[in-house]
């Protein structure tokens, strides 16, 4: 089986090698958590090796997404000027522009673009755009098709929820996820200060440690800490 890397050392151990090609993996975490870190990561990763990204952004503009890349020494200037990165801002204020775009635009994007790394960050704000649950629901399902369809591996950014950190906040995404990873906050009662934590809690057609492991935002980005164990109740 063919493997995408995160770019995120142990973490791909912790997935067995990597994320299977083509799969959708959803990120799930509150804010603070470096939902976006890894997604950029995990993009920036693959244009080092010759790999085309699409990033579409429903949040940040390219210019903030270019600078926040910047202070963990991510350079995509030269990506996006020799052609092979594109940024995607699709804004959630314009309702009809933004589905428009997706239902008409996004499909042939991706068929001739044919990026073979994906981000969309974050879906929660594409999902907010409906307030019927049952066309959110169908809205969402034909987005993730459209994805499937194209082949590329993506990674899908969502909130969590305010009731459980493990959830989205609509509680859709991970379902329709061949994979999700969580990031959340670790306040035990015996810790001196707060820590991150990500776990695996799914993953399709591979292998993948249930292990709960501390992170940290570093100046190079995200580093799990694969062989460190947590102690304290939680």
């Amino acid at each position: 089986m063919e493997r995408v890397k995160t770019g995120i050392a142990d973490l791909d151990e912790m997935l067995n090698g990597g994320i299977p090609q083509g799969c959708i993996t959803t990120i799930i975490g509150g804010f603070g958590t470096g939902k976006s870190t890894l997604a950029l990561k995990f993009v920036h990763s693959g244009l080092v090796k010759g790999e085309k990204g699409l990033y579409i952004s429903i949040e940040q503009k390219e210019e903030d997404l270019i600078k926040s890349s910047a202070l963990f020494g991510w350079d995509f200037k030269p990506y996006i000027n020799n052609g092979t990165f594109k940024i995607i801002r699709l804004s959630p204020t314009f309702l009809k522009t933004t589905i428009a775009k997706i239902e008409s635009e996004l499909p042939e994007l991706i068929k001739t673009f044919a990026p073979k790394r994906l981000v969309v960050d974050p879906i929660t704000l594409y999902e907010m755009i409906f307030d019927n649950e049952g066309e959110r629901r169908e809205q969402l399902f034909k987005l993730i098709e459209m994805i499937k369809d194209s082949g590329t591996t993506s990674l899908i950014v969502s909130e969590s929820s305010k009731e459980s950190p493990y959830m989205s906040r609509f509680g859709l995404i991970e379902y329709i996820a061949d994979g999700v990873i969580t990031l959340r906050y670790l306040r035990g009662t015996e810790m001196k200060s707060v820590a991150r934590v990500i776990e695996i809690s799914k993953m399709r057609m591979t292998e993948h440690s249930d292990a709960i492991k501390p992170y940290e935002i570093t100046k190079d980005g995200i580093v799990v800490h694969i062989g460190a164990q947590i102690f304290g109740e939680f």
